[in-house]
Formats: structure tokens, sequence, C-alpha cells
């Protein structure tokens, strides 16, 4: 029975120095499979327009605009996602969690694309926007934790990247506003979405800058 016992620990010592050393590459290529997916689906749900004028593309216009905002959010995320990486060498059994996490909450942004321009932006199918929203925003804060955590904590260099992290706090304040919001008014939660869009539209210079500045 000791030996069962000192076999098992054997087990589970070696997976935990697994772990604790794996290397990312492989979580980098799963994230951008299941990105590129998710906006491969989004361009399967397009409709073709029955027409060649231009007004045939009225019906269809709300689905293009819920599309082209959740392409720019997508986009966003593969990018910060990579530079985020790119300041880590090994990952965690943690942060595999954590990266699937966000990964689940970033696969139902098609669903609710769709649901809401379907619905030509009516109150609830936007409102059910902004939350898939801010919960990939919670679950990109929370994979950043972790790799913060396993890399060295505040002395880290993606902990220096990072700093206060007020654009995700700024996000999080205006999608819970524009959740709000879109009860009342539907359009202004879509333009609260499109302003954040916009915040996150160009890369983090202090993140930018530690890319560079750290050799691979």
């Amino acid at each position: 029975m000791n030996l069962l016992y000192h076999s098992l620990f054997g087990v589970i010592l070696a997976y935990v120095i697994y772990v604790a050393i794996m290397k990312k590459g492989r979580l980098e290529a799963f994230s951008d499979g299941v990105i590129a997916i998710i906006i491969t689906i989004m361009v399967l749900e397009l409709k073709v327009p029955h027409g060649d004028d231009i007004k045939s593309l009225l019906p269809v216009l709300p689905v293009l605009l819920g599309y082209l905002l959740s392409f720019i959010y997508i986009g966003i995320y593969w990018n910060n996602h990579h530079h985020m990486l790119y300041l880590v060498d090994t990952i965690t059994g943690a942060a595999l969690w954590a990266n699937l996490n966000l990964l689940f909450w970033l696969s139902l942004v098609p669903f609710v694309t769709r649901w809401m321009g379907e619905n030509n932006f009516s109150k609830r199918p936007v409102a059910a926007y902004g939350m898939v929203l801010i919960m990939n925003a919670l679950s990109y804060t929370l994979l950043s934790r972790v790799l913060i955590k396993h890399s060295g904590g505040k002395n880290s260099a993606l902990a220096d990247a990072m700093g206060k992290d007020w654009k995700g706090m700024a996000s999080l304040v205006i999608y819970a506003m524009a959740i709000g919001l879109s009860f009342i008014n539907s359009y202004i939660g879509f333009g609260l979405y499109i302003v954040v869009a916009i915040i996150w539209f160009i890369p983090d210079p202090r993140i930018e800058k530690k890319v560079i500045a750290t050799p691979k």
C-alpha cells in the first residue's frame, strides 16, 4: 500500500512539474484555431440579399453592422492575447483553464451577434450582447492575473506592461452602463460598445514597448 501511495505521489509530482514548465505554443495554437473558427462561423451566418441593388442590402444591414463590430472585438482579443502570451515563457494548468474560459465566452459572440442583428438591435438582444462582452472582459482579466502570478508576480514583465489596467476597468464600467441603458434605448447601448472597441482598437503602447524590448 505504501508503494502505491509513493507511486501515486510520484505521478502527481511529475504532473505538477510538467504543468509548471509547460510551453505556451500549444495554448497559442489552440486559441488561434478557436478564434479562426469563431470568425468563420460569423461569416457563414451572414445572409446574401435577394437582389442586386442597394435597397436589397437594407434588410441585412443590422446583421452586417453587428458582424463588423464583433469582428473588431474578436480581432482586439486576438491581438492582445498574442501580446500577453508573448511576455510569458511557460504556463500552468490554471492558465489553461482560464484560457478555456475566455474562449468559451468568445465562442458565444456569434450567437448574440446574430440575435442582435436579426432583431434590429432590440433591447434584450443588445443587452445580452453586452453581457457576453463583459464576461469576455472579466475572463481576459482573470487570464492576465493567472499569467502574472505564474510569471513572477508584480515584478514580471507582463505585470509591468499591464500596469493598473485602467482601460480594462473603464471598459467594465462602460459595459455595465451600456447594458442598463440598452433597456431604455438600445442604440445608446450599442453606441457604447463601439466606444469600448475604439478604446481598445489601438494596442496598449506599454505592452507594445515591452514586447519590442523583450528578446525571444
